[in-house]
């Protein structure tokens, strides 16, 4: 089934950042992202994957990274994130089974149920945990975007080989 995937969604806190937000004497908010997911995003659409952001929050940090990684898909403030995950692979003409999703807390689990295939970090919670199709090696914000996308590349070159090559 990862061989199929032309869709990757995630959230940001907890999954491409590992949940902390630091918050300077200013207001100013400060994110962490891990450079090995953004290899990871880079991968993904060499490879013709669409990657999309869908997170609960707004944050002006999260639109710089997006930006730096070249994710034009990218839907925050969102709170049911089943339907912009079903509305974007509507509009890009996806089936549910070429969808993943990658999520850590409660609020992913509607976009888990719906996607083809789900991924969480080992950190996640414990009902993510329980409706995750792949639980992950690496923590939110330490790798585990770039271990799924790893793992859905993997799929996609074994197809490959198995189909000579084509």
């Amino acid at each position: 089934m990862m061989d199929k995937i032309k869709l990757f969604a995630m959230d940001v806190d907890g999954t491409l950042t590992d949940g902390t937000i630091y918050i300077s004497g200013s207001g100013e908010f400060v994110k962490a992202f891990h450079v090995k997911d953004g290899y990871g995003i880079r991968a993904a659409q060499k490879a013709g994957i669409t990657v999309a952001i869908i997170t609960g929050r707004q944050s002006a940090i999260v639109e710089q990274r997006a930006k730096e990684l070249d994710i034009i898909e990218i839907h925050q403030g969102v709170s049911k994130k089943d339907e912009v995950l079903c509305e974007l692979a509507d509009r890009l003409g996806l089936s549910r089974e070429e969808t993943a999703y990658i999520g850590d807390d409660d609020n992913d689990l509607s976009a888990m149920k719906v996607c083809g295939i789900s991924f969480a970090p080992c950190d996640c919670s414990n009902q993510v945990r329980k409706q995750a199709d792949v639980l992950l090696h690496k923590e939110g914000g330490r790798g585990a975007v770039r271990e799924a996308i790893d793992l859905i590349l993997a799929a996609k070159d074994e197809r490959r080989k198995s189909d000579g090559g084509k």
